[in-house]
């Protein structure tokens, strides 16, 4: 049995966001604090921010549930809001 709750059901990503990284401009990188935004996470915001998709649709494409769908959307809004308003780095990562 899994100590740690449920297995994690995998998550359809259409794009690529590995690799990506934002920083405000004119601070050294090694002077700022790192926000953590995982590629589902930035999938997420890709399809109801920039596509303007419903949750629902949203969380058909991406094969998940649209409560799950609803969370992702809003820990992602949350760590971008706290990145822009505090001067962090945004870094897009893998789970795991």
């Amino acid at each position: 049995m899994n100590c740690c709750g449920r297995k994690r059901k995998n998550r359809n990503i259409n794009v690529d966001h590995s690799k990506l990284s934002f920083k405000p401009c004119g601070l050294p990188r090694e002077m700022l604090e790192v926000v953590v935004i995982y590629e589902d996470e930035m999938e997420a915001i890709r399809l109801a921010d920039f596509e303007s998709l419903y949750q629902q649709e949203c969380a058909d494409k991406m094969g998940i549930s649209r409560t799950t769908f609803s969370r992702l959307v809003e820990s992602a809004r949350k760590k971008i809001a706290d990145a822009l308003l505090n001067q962090k780095v945004l870094n897009v990562e893998t789970r795991g």
